[in-house]
């Protein structure tokens, strides 16, 4: 008899255990950040990768100007996979290519665009990964279009062929 009362509390904490787990597995914590478009972009005063000055965003971005900001990083695979595109995207004229270096260290950054080439006219150094929590980034590799200081695009992930061509619409 006192198995059998034993046994029913044990089975009954297991299926408890068992029915709270199985609803935690359907809530998701991924926290996305929202996407802003057609926002002002941030204020913000950084450091710049190649220069040792300090910038503040009203001198980066002009009016008028088509601007493309790449969060990027050195230890991003992903990153590496989209340089071509940058260095091709960095040919035209009517687009002014800006970096913001993310969590990097300088040494591997240089390294990085010493290997595959700088397309960028400038490259923000992004270190504890403040300003692009500010832009609304999460990850790397991100890319915004910008003009007349308002984010017109946002692109998360690697640029591939597709994306680089809807770009080229963008700032024609």
């Amino acid at each position: 008899m006192k198995k059998k009362l034993i046994k029913y509390p044990i089975i009954l904490i297991f299926l408890i255990i068992f029915v709270v787990f199985y609803k935690s597995l359907k809530d998701t914590n991924i926290y996305t950040p929202e996407t802003k478009i057609n926002y002002d972009i941030p204020i913000f005063s950084a450091d710049l990768l190649l220069l040792n000055e300090n910038l503040t965003s009203t001198e980066i971005f002009e009016l008028d100007k088509f601007y493309l900001l790449n969060i990027w990083a050195s230890w991003c695979v992903p990153c590496r996979d989209e340089h071509s595109i940058l260095m091709t995207l960095s040919k035209n004229n009517k687009l002014n290519i800006i970096g913001m270096n993310y969590k990097d260290n300088k040494k591997n950054a240089k390294s990085f665009l010493d290997e595959l080439g700088n397309p960028y006219q400038k490259i923000i150094v992004d270190k504890n990964g403040t300003n692009s929590i500010e832009w609304g980034a999460y990850g790397v590799p991100e890319t915004f279009i910008i003009y007349n200081n308002k984010i017109l695009k946002k692109y998360i992930g690697p640029l591939n062929q597709e994306l680089f061509a809807e770009i080229q619409k963008i700032i024609k």
